[in-house]
């Protein structure tokens, strides 16, 4: 894709690919499938009572890809693929071209399809927004993969399992602010709770014109954008 570092993509051998077919053969024919309950969505103390979203505004994005270094320190993100990537897109034509920077990441769907495709309910959503992966209950099928329209999931080659942005929920849980939004040098990120009519995030998505990526789908996304060029809504 456009715009992402180039590191030495990783390949999922055959035997793991096996290993995880025959894991989820085994547990159909069981008949497990059916007796899995959802992981309760609880939240932390420190996130009870909110709605996580995301505003970026591409026109403060200087493509510096701080957001990408951070992502990947903080979450010890593999080589070869991401939790977050800026893409480079041209708009315009010769002499009026331009160039702009669209970050792109998990969306954090309100009805995420990846949930829903899930057959172990590994991936499940929280009360306060968050989409996240219980990595013990995945066995890397890949089925979320498939089903996420956005392609922001991916398979991780170390745990072996599905694996994407999950807004830095380690730091949410202390209150913090995702890796990415702390680095990024232009401000283009703003992380916050859309149930604080105060909060910044909840004032930029009330008062400017934002817009989601394939508002057509009803997946109902919760990273916004002010400023996204057309061409680069995908």
């Amino acid at each position: 894709m456009k715009g992402k570092y180039e590191e030495k993509p990783f390949k999922r051998d055959r035997r793991q690919f096996l290993k995880a077919a025959g894991i989820t053969t085994a547990i159909t024919i069981s008949g497990l499938i059916v007796s899995l309950k959802p992981i309760r969505a609880e939240t932390s103390a420190n996130t009870a009572g909110k709605r996580f979203a995301m505003v970026i505004n591409i026109e403060k994005c200087i493509g510096c890809h701080a957001c990408v270094a951070s992502c990947k320190a903080e979450n010890n993100v593999p080589l070869g693929v991401f939790r977050t990537w800026v893409e480079e897109h041209e708009k315009g034509e010769y002499p009026n071209a331009s160039l702009f920077f669209a970050p792109k990441l998990c969306n954090q769907c309100d009805k995420p399809p990846c949930v829903q495709a899930c057959p172990v309910k590994a991936t499940y959503r929280r009360e306060d927004g968050l989409v996240l992966i219980n990595y013990e209950w995945c066995i890397g099928c890949g089925a979320c993969i498939q089903a996420c329209p956005y392609a922001v999931r991916y398979f991780d080659p170390v745990k072996h399992t599905a694996d994407k942005c999950t807004f830095c929920v380690q730091r949410v849980d202390q209150g913090l602010h995702p890796a990415c939004v702390d680095t990024c040098v232009g401000g283009a990120r703003v992380f916050g709770d859309l149930n604080d009519p105060n909060s910044e995030v909840s004032r930029l998505v009330s008062t400017k014109r934002v817009m989601v990526l394939k508002p057509q789908l009803g997946t109902e996304p919760q990273v916004y954008y002010i400023g996204l060029d057309v061409s680069a809504a995908k």
